[in-house]
């Protein structure tokens, strides 16, 4: 049991330190006392706290800098990293297409409809050049799995110019990212159905349009009916590429 305690300790340590980064309103750049101050604050080992500080730098919050004034220093973890961490949490969850949609569908109407006559003339030219790649049908499986990648990256982008809301941006964009990695890694582009890309193109272009027409209510429905039918696809996808893998 005192091992356990023991293991659990440089844990706690590294909690109380983050309670006194957020009480202390520390921001990415400042400097963290040192090892002896610690020390005697928390009533802990030198041991102890370089253990918590190797905890708090696994999880991208501080980061040790050697040589003259170097230190602890407060660091803002980067999309990638919370993105690798919260992929590796749902890499032995059966996430399934439903799954995705479910969150899809519930999050990107209101997204579109945010965004209604707030767009910029170049984010919106941006949008419509980026359509350019999945507008004609795909000629082969490669072009196909590319289309795919593509007409996700467009809802990145918006989920990047929901820029006054953080937290509805960031579940965006892993959620795409998610439906991305499965689109490659279970080839959900194989059954070959080359409509894909040109059918997307067509619902992510009337989109551009109600939402340069400050439109919300048309962007919002547009949206809708552009989830569903991506998800009628994709669980059609699904479900073709299971029937071959088993009749192999």
């Amino acid at each position: 049991m005192a091992g356990s305690v023991s293991r659990r300790l440089p844990y706690h340590v590294a909690d109380t330190i983050k309670g006194w980064i957020v009480d202390r309103q520390l921001m990415p750049g400042d400097r963290l006392p040192g090892e002896a101050e610690l020390m005697a604050s928390l009533n802990v080992s030198k041991g102890t706290i370089r253990e918590s500080t190797r905890v708090l730098e696994a999880q991208g919050l501080v980061q040790t800098r050697t040589g003259p004034g170097g230190g602890v220093f407060v660091c803002q973890m980067s999309e990638a990293k919370a993105t690798t961490l919260l992929s590796h949490y749902f890499y032995f969850q059966d996430i399934s297409i439903r799954d995705i949609y479910q969150i899809r569908q519930a999050l990107e109407p209101e997204l579109a409809a945010s965004l209604a006559g707030r767009v910029g003339t170049e984010d919106l030219a941006r949008l419509r050049e980026s359509l350019h790649s999945y507008a004609e049908t795909a000629p082969d499986l490669e072009a196909e799995r590319q289309q795919h990648l593509d007409s996700l990256r467009f809802h990145e982008m918006l989920a990047e110019l929901a820029g006054g809301n953080p937290l509805l941006s960031f579940i965006i964009r892993f959620t795409v990212q998610i439906l991305s990695d499965l689109t490659v890694y279970r080839r959900l582009y194989e059954p070959g159905d080359h409509r894909i890309g040109p059918a997307g193109c067509q619902y992510h272009a009337r989109i551009i349009d109600a939402i340069e027409q400050g439109d919300a209510e048309r962007a919002r429905e547009l949206m809708r009916e552009h989830m569903r039918s991506a998800q009628a696809v994709m669980n059609d996808n699904e479900a073709q590429v299971r029937r071959g893998f088993l009749a192999g």
